[in-house]
C-alpha cells in the first residue's frame, strides 16, 4: 500500500496550490500523514503533518502561515493547501504515513509513493 500525491503543477510566485495524497489501499487509521518535499540537488524535507485525528498538526518553519495541511473526507486521505508560493517551493512532494505519530524526521515514515512536482516560476 503506497501514498500517491496529486495536484502539482506550475504556479507563479505568489499563487496557490491543492495537493492531494491518497491510499492506494487500507492504512492503519492510527497512523500520522505527512507532507515531505525534495528540491533539485537537495534532500528531501519535512513539511507539514497531521495526527490520526486531525487535531494535531506540525508544520515546519519556512512554510508555516502559508501552507494547511488537513485530512480529507475519505478515509487515509490528506491534503496540502499552498499559498503565497514561492520559488523556493518548487520541489516534488511527497505523502507518507507514520505509524509512530506525528514527527518531522523521514525515517519515521512509510508507505511513500511518486511525488508531485511543483513548480513555482514566473
Amino acid at each position: 500500500v503506497q501514498l500517491q500525491a496529486s495536484g502539482g503543477g506550475l504556479v507563479q510566485p505568489g499563487g496557490s496550490l491543492r495537493l492531494s495524497c491518497a491510499a492506494s489501499g487500507r492504512i492503519p487509521s492510527t497512523y500520522a500523514l505527512g507532507w515531505f518535499r525534495q528540491a533539485p540537488g537537495k534532500e528531501r524535507e519535512f513539511v507539514a503533518a497531521i495526527s490520526s485525528s486531525g487535531r494535531s498538526t506540525v508544520y515546519a518553519d519556512p512554510i508555516k502561515g502559508r501552507f494547511t495541511i488537513s485530512r480529507g473526507n475519505a478515509k487515509n486521505t490528506v491534503n496540502l493547501q499552498m499559498n503565497s508560493l514561492k520559488p523556493e517551493d518548487t520541489a516534488v512532494y511527497y505523502c507518507a504515513a507514520s505509524p509512530g505519530g506525528l514527527g518531522a524526521r523521514a525515517t519515521m515514515y512509510e508507505r511513500w509513493g511518486q511525488g508531485t512536482l511543483v513548480t513555482v516560476s514566473s
